[in-house]
C-alpha cells in the first residue's frame, strides 16, 4: 500500500523542524546505508545520536500518536526513531531496498522493517528534482509531497531519490514494524476500516457497523502479533 498522509506536523512544527535542522551539523548519509546501498546512496544525514535528531523524532513519534490515518494504516508495534536527510547539489540515492532489520544504535532492540516512511520539511517549492520514486507492480510512482506530510510504502519496494538539482531536500525517514506484517492483509484491513467510519457517520445506528466492526478485530486478532 501507498498512502499519502497529509499535515501530520503542523506549519508551526515544521518551521522549528528547519529552524534546528538548518544550524545543525551534518556528515556523510552513507554511515547507515548498507554494503549495496552505500554504493548508491548520495546524501547528507544527521547523526542517529545527535541531540537534534533526537529531540525532532520525539516531536514526530507523539504527532504520529495522534494522527488516526496513520495508525489506520500503519497498525504500528515499533517506529524506528526518525532520522534525517539532506539532498542538495545533484545528490541522489539510486536504486535499493530497504535492510529487513534496524538495529537501534547503542541498543539491543531491532525492527523489522514492514512499512518505510518520509515525512517531507521542505516544500516541493523549495527545490527542484528529488522525487521519491517507488516502484510496484503498477509501475514508477513519483512522491513529492508538501512539507509536514508523510509518505507510507512497503519496505520491500524497489525506490529511489532523483537528483536534486536547485535548492535541498530536508526530510525524516523511518521505518515501522507493522503488528500485521504481510502488506496485502494490512490493505485489506485498512480497507475494511475505512468503509466502517465512512457507515458509522453516515448512519451511525446501523446494525452493520457493530457486525463489520467485529470482522475487522476478528481479522485483526488472525493476523496480528502484538509481542
Amino acid at each position: 500500500m501507498l498512502l499519502h498522509v497529509p499535515n501530520v506536523l503542523s506549519a508551526e512544527q515544521v518551521t522549528e523542524c528547519r529552524r534546528q535542522l538548518d544550524a545543525a551539523d551534518w556528515i556523510d548519509g552513507r554511515v547507515t546505508a548498507g554494503h549495496q546501498s552505500a554504493k548508491a546512496k548520495h546524501n547528507a544525514q544527521l547523526p542517529e545520536d545527535s541531540p537534534v535528531a533526537r529531540q525532532l523524532g520525539q516531536m514526530i513519534l507523539a504527532a504520529l500518536e495522534r494522527n488516526p490515518l496513520f495508525l489506520a494504516a500503519a497498525l504500528p508495534l515499533k517506529i524506528f526513531p526518525p532520522l534525517f536527510n539532506r539532498y542538495a547539489g545533484g545528490q541522489s540515492f539510486g536504486n535499493h531496498v530497504d535492510n529487513a532489520i534496524r538495529q537501534v544504535r547503542g541498543t539491543g532492540h531491532r525492527v523489522r522493517t514492514d512499512i518505510s516512511a518520509t515525512l517531507f520539511l521542505a516544500a516541493p517549492s523549495e527545490y527542484d528534482g528529488g522525487e521519491l520514486m517507488i516502484d510496484d507492480t503498477y509501475g514508477s510512482h513519483s512522491v513529492k509531497l508538501p512539507a509536514g506530510d508523510l509518505v507510507l510504502y512497503p519496505s520491500t519496494s524497489l525506490h529511489r531519490v532523483q537528483p536534486v538539482t536547485r535548492g535541498a531536500r530536508v526530510a525524516s525517514f523511518f521505518w515501522i514494524q507493522s503488528m500485521v506484517r504481510d502488506d496485502g492483509q494490512r490493505t485489506l484491513l485498512f480497507d475494511l476500516d475505512l468503509a466502517i467510519q465512512r457507515l458509522s457517520a453516515d448512519t451511525p445506528d446501523h446494525p452493520s457497523v457493530v457486525q463489520l466492526t467485529g470482522v475487522y478485530h476478528n481479522l485483526l486478532r488472525r493476523w496480528a502479533d502484538a509481542s
